[in-house]
């Protein structure tokens, strides 16, 4: 045997015993090990509910923890989530940076209220209404209800109406109290100090607004705004 050929296998032989080192360290030994699960970001939900959803197996192998299960798990069983990341943390720990949705509407139901994000997802049911966040009321006229109904349907209308809270001038969505649907073209809104605003549709909501916001600052006094066609806005009421 040439020297080089010792050389290559024990080179070989040196390899393999790191790689069969490595490999019992990461996942034979105790010192890499899941030993502590960290929860940030959250909002409404508690740091343990999210550790309860989450079910990190502590005590495994950190290497062999799947995160893309974990934070697929935390999505379905806790949908007030809208992303995590679960991120290892060598030698023993995972965080999960959490990040929840936001309500745009609230929806009474049964003496409770869903809220609804800005995406139309309806993620939680709650005894109290949030602080600040409008109520929706879908009502479809009956003239044009079926065929709203039909053509767009319901989350379709819900999501024009979460659209349009999407569009609405800062101090106006402040002051927003209800949102109406009626049909796809018929959505209205209810301010404070009993002012009303006829939106229309969702479509051209950049321009409505501020459409909106020059007709108010015109009129201050006036109770009621009709932006449904931006090119020929209305007013009127004291």
């Amino acid at each position: 045997m040439t020297p080089r050929s010792r050389a290559l296998i024990a080179g070989g032989v040196l390899a393999a015993l790191v790689t069969a080192g490595a490999l019992w360290v990461l996942y034979g030994s105790q010192w890499l090990r899941l030993e502590r699960v960290t929860v940030s970001g959250t909002r409404v939900l508690t740091a343990q509910e999210v550790l309860d959803a989450a079910r990190a197996p502590v005590g495994e192998p950190l290497v062999s923890v799947d995160t893309d299960a974990l934070e697929s798990r935390l999505r379905s069983e806790l949908p007030r989530i809208d992303s995590v990341e679960a991120v290892r943390s060598w030698p023993h720990d995972i965080s999960l940076e959490v990040m929840e949705r936001k309500p745009a509407l609230v929806i009474e139901k049964g003496g409770k209220f869903v809220e609804v994000d800005g995406e139309g997802v309806r993620f939680a049911t709650v005894e109290h209404a949030p602080e600040g966040i409008p109520r929706l009321e879908l009502t479809p006229d009956r003239r044009g209800a079926a065929a709203s109904l039909r053509r767009f349907g319901t989350d379709r209308l819900l999501r024009e109406a979460v659209r349009v809270t999407g569009d609405l001038p800062e101090a106006v969505a402040r002051d927003t109290r209800e949102v109406k649907v009626r049909s796809y073209d018929s959505i209205s809104l209810r301010l404070s100090g009993a002012r009303t605003v006829v939106w229309g549709s969702g479509e051209k909501g950049r321009t409505k607004a501020t459409t909106l916001s020059a007709l108010m600052k015109a009129a201050p006094k006036a109770r009621h705004f009709d932006v449904s066609v931006p090119t020929a806005p209305a007013s009127s009421g004291s």
